[in-house]
């Protein structure tokens, strides 16, 4: 290659999450792809977060699924991939024949690409016949999906990002945008700055760092949003501002749905003392509403994993339908997807109750024209099983073959412990992933390795119904191959036609001619791409990001739904859903005093296969933590900084108590992200209830009842290493990466001295190693070096504080370490002061808490403007921001006692 030539660049989108931001990949051949947001892509106009701006450190080969296995004797071995797939196809051929086609199952992925979902739901659907495919999107959108039906008609998002920067008012329930979409937020604090008359009310139980950056913040009760929007809709109606005339033409059922709401929710005090906030935040918010003609109401996780979160999503809408603010720019209800193919998923029938196209399941009209379009054998004719009764049925022996895809269902399901009792039990568990090592790849019997970001070719579309194409710019490693293509060869081997695509362009050709196939007046739904049908394969390799719907005959896509005020009800009228509310399955009491909340950090992603490799994005929160109030920790026994127990009913997990301020008395938060892989006991999965959504099947991810009490160690300690070590007989442990090491906690009891400590860094007696043992003080600290490089190092202490690990952790990054150095290793603390960054706050820019706050005192800095001018922090995606807010305001507290 001429390497005068200036390397290719590859335009994609983002694998994370819902916003579906725009990614250019440049890459030269030896070195990481330089990743940069696609100023050309609407969704996002060159933004990236620090998890898409980080995506170049995740692309290496370590860890990774390379070629298919097969277990024999209860040991995996690696095996050609016909073998493989003949011991799928014949194992799934069997158990059918035996028990028929509801004993075999698909549990599949938002990271799948919409080509992959569109021949997992044919192979099922239309062949095996059953609807037994579910998908991890059951957990965090199906609320919404079931809500859009009910109220539209057909699973609809209404508008577009640019609503919320033309909105007078954004209300963000149950949504931490400002860490969980970050490029999205940032586009509505822009709009803010250019319009100070735009206003963000933030609803959530926790201070988020989405409410520091609010106008005005509701802490809810949890789980009394229905309450909330209940007493809105009441308020708007009592108090002129339904649009009677949209009601009366366009929609039907206000009247019950106003005499649910009265009969708890007519008084707003009332609502104000059921929702456990103050009434005069409340009637500001109900006034704001009212007053405000332009309103996005964006809602996520904290609205849909919920017992009765389809019910909480109509409750929003309702409130819409009846001030007529929808389908006009600047307002309308919006679901916030968690994944990056979430919505293309929903596409292509990949829940258990759906069929392609935004087809129904239960009609048997749209049966019988998806089966006649697949020309296939047999149509499934029920729905299937959703993803917590699906692990439920493996474990009771009704569903005996299960093929799991681009998902860890041992660590992301309720009651993960059922979860694994069910795989282990199961005739055959197949595994489609791109990491060798996981908690779920433990019980497969055949794994199957795939292409992941950067090496499968296809779409994916966003939150705003934006279609865009996911670019291969690396080859595929060692044996991997699409997941749409081990289906076909499956499919194949089971003697099913149907199944012949060449690449991911035929199949999605069929995916939009099938959008569009006797869609009619008789046959009306909203979901339709058959514009994009037909096109030559360059056309779809130049695809640009286009919003569905797309017309027949047109490329040109469609901004916002029902500007015609038309929706998809057969009478084509919108429906207010009455909805009746109630309290969580599962109410805290004596011995589970503490509900427990789960959710995201800002830096990772699901169960960190992908953000753990990138060292940058581990250091904002290195280790699992269980943040709750003060108070409650002073009644549980624990303190900030060391570890404790949390249980419940279905399982218990161990984690450092944190008191981020954030959180109210009562609750308990704890994040999702830690697996058997990264820590040796803290999969928050195992805790959380199986209750769900009776509509939607989704389960109560956000209300656990739970008690927390200390986990006792003799001594703790942490470990800065070049190389992995065995650390499973350490009572409690944590990994991340690190740049040049890992990094371990480590919680212990017994001995932790000279010796052991040898051992557990594998350092022979000839070695290079410093130590300091202060016994009566519970202190022990040793370094290894290797011809001045610094190998390994351990601090423990039996009762202290451990050092910062920041300045320790730059040491890794040099080839010798200088005799200053070395001399004061072992105090775990800079030379110089002010050498120690600190804490990471901007990961972006790797700008740590001292550097920040330094640069506060010494510089008279009083706005996050500043500080971002100075340090560059929180000048990139913006998640910072909340926290260097925080910082100025310590700092003006502290000039504040001393003068």
């Amino acid at each position: 290659m001429d390497m005068s030539l200036p390397a290719p660049t590859v335009r994609t989108t983002c694998p994370y999450c819902g916003v579906g931001c725009g990614v250019t990949a440049t890459v030269k051949p030896g070195t990481i792809p330089i990743i940069a947001g696609d100023a050309r892509h609407a969704a996002s106009g060159g933004r990236l977060c620090v998890k898409g701006a980080a995506l170049g450190e995740t692309l290496d080969l370590d860890g990774r699924l390379l070629y298919p296995h097969i277990r024999e004797e209860g040991a995996m071995r690696r095996a050609g991939w016909d073998e493989a797939l003949e011991r799928v196809a014949g194992g799934f051929a069997r158990i059918i024949e035996e028990y028929g086609p509801d004993a075999v199952a698909l549990y599949v992925s938002g990271q799948l690409l919409t080509e992959d979902y569109y021949v997992a739901n044919k192979f099922m659907k239309g062949y095996v016949g059953s609807a037994n495919i579910d998908t991890n999107s059951r957990l965090c959108m199906s609320s919404s999906v079931a809500g859009h039906k009910r109220a539209f008609g057909e699973d609809l998002v209404p508008g577009c990002y640019e609503d919320f920067e033309l909105a007078d008012l954004v209300v963000l329930v149950g949504s931490n945008t400002a860490w969980c979409h970050p490029t999205l937020f940032q586009r509505i604090l822009k709009a803010k700055e250019a319009r100070p008359g735009l206003r963000i009310v933030a609803i959530d139980p926790r201070r988020t760092a989405t409410c520091e950056l609010a106008d005005l913040h509701l802490p809810i009760k949890p789980g009394t949003d229905v309450w909330l929007f209940n007493g809105l809709l009441t308020y708007l109606a009592r108090h002129g501002h339904a649009d009677a005339a949209f009601v009366q033409a366009q929609t039907e059922g206000l009247e019950g749905a106003l005499a649910t709401a009265d009969t708890d929710c007519s008084d707003p005090v009332q609502v104000a003392r059921i929702c456990r906030v103050d009434p005069g935040k409340l009637l500001a918010f109900y006034e704001a509403f009212a007053a405000s003609d332009k309103v996005v109401s964006a809602y996520s996780q904290g609205v849909n994993q919920s017992s009765s979160g389809t019910d909480k999503v109509n409750a929003i809408i309702n409130c819409h339908l009846l001030t007529g603010r929808i389908g006009r720019p600047g307002m309308g209800p919006f679901s916030l997807t968690g994944q990056p193919n979430a919505m293309g998923g929903r596409e292509v029938g990949g829940l258990a109750n759906m069929l392609a196209a935004h087809m129904d399941l239960d009609n048997p009209a749209q049966r019988e024209l998806v089966r006649s379009f697949w020309d296939a054998p047999r149509i499934a004719d029920k729905p299937g099983l959703k993803a917590v009764d699906l692990f439920r049925a493996v474990e009771e022996g009704k569903v005996k073959a299960v093929w799991i895809m681009a998902t860890n269902p041992l660590v992301s399901l309720p009651d993960a412990e059922k979860v694994r009792r069910a795989l282990d039990k199961c005739e055959l568990v197949v595994v489609s992933d791109i990491v060798a090592a996981t908690d779920t790849n433990d019980y497969a019997d055949v794994l199957l390795p795939a292409l992941g970001w950067g090496e499968k070719d296809g779409t994916v579309t966003n939150s705003e119904r934006r279609i865009s194409r996911q670019r291969a710019f690396l080859p595929a490693p060692g044996e991997a191959r699409a997941d749409w293509r081990a289906l076909c060869e499956v499919a194949r081997r089971m003697g099913f036609t149907g199944f012949g695509y060449e690449d991911a362009h035929a199949i999605f050709d069929e995916h939009a001619r099938l959008s569009g196939w006797r869609n009619d007046a008789h046959n009306r739904r909203v979901f339709d791409i058959s514009g994009l049908a037909g096109m030559h394969r360059k056309d779809y390799d130049a695809l640009e990001p286009v919003q569905w719907p797309v017309a027949p005959g047109s490329s040109e896509g469609t901004q916002r739904l029902f500007a015609d005020c038309r929706f998809a009800h057969a009478n084509g009228k919108a429906r207010f859903i009455a909805t009746a509310p109630r309290a969580p399955v599962h109410a805290v009491d004596e011995d589970f005093p503490l509900a427990l909340n789960t959710g995201r950090l800002r830096d990772q992603w699901h169960t960190m296969t992908r953000t753990g490799k990138s060292p940058r994005l581990a250091n904002h929160a290195p280790e699992p933590t269980i943040d709750l109030h003060p108070h409650d920790a002073l009644l549980c026994g624990v303190r900030e900084g060391e570890l404790a127990r949390v249980t419940s009913r279905w399982g218990a997990m161990v984690a450092r108590v944190a008191h981020g301020g954030g959180i109210a008395r009562g609750s308990v938060f704890v994040p999702i992200h830690w697996s058997g892989q990264t820590a040796s006991d803290a999969r928050v999965g195992a805790l959380v209830n199986p209750v769900v959504d009776p509509v939607s099947g989704e389960p109560e991810f956000k209300h656990t009842p739970v008690r927390v009490e200390p986990f006792v160690v003799e001594w703790q300690a942490f470990v800065l290493s070049r190389t992995p070590l065995a650390v499973d007989k350490v009572a409690n442990w944590t990994r991340v990466q690190g740049a040049g090491f890992v990094r371990y906690e480590l919680g212990g009891r017994g001995p932790a001295q000279a010796g052991w400590a040898r051992t557990l860094l594998d350092v022979d007696e000839e070695a290079d190693w410093i130590e300091y043992d202060d016994a009566g003080a519970g202190v022990y600290r040793a370094a290894h070096l290797v011809e001045g490089r610094l190998q390994a190092c351990i601090f423990v202490t039996r009762g202290g504080a451990l050092p910062p690990r920041q300045w320790l952790a730059g040491l890794f990054a040099q080839e010798t370490l200088a005799p200053g150095e070395r001399a004061t290793l072992l105090a775990g603390r800079a030379p110089l002061a002010g050498a120690d960054p600190g804490p990471t706050v901007c990961s972006c820019f790797g700008v740590g808490r001292n550097t920040i706050y330094a640069a506060i005192r010494k510089q008279g800095l009083e706005t996050t403007a500043q500080v971002t001018s100075c340090l560059k922090a929180g000048g990139n995606c913006g998640s910072c921001v909340p926290e260097i807010g925080k910082l100025l305001a310590e700092a003006r507290c502290g000039e504040s006692e001393r003068g």
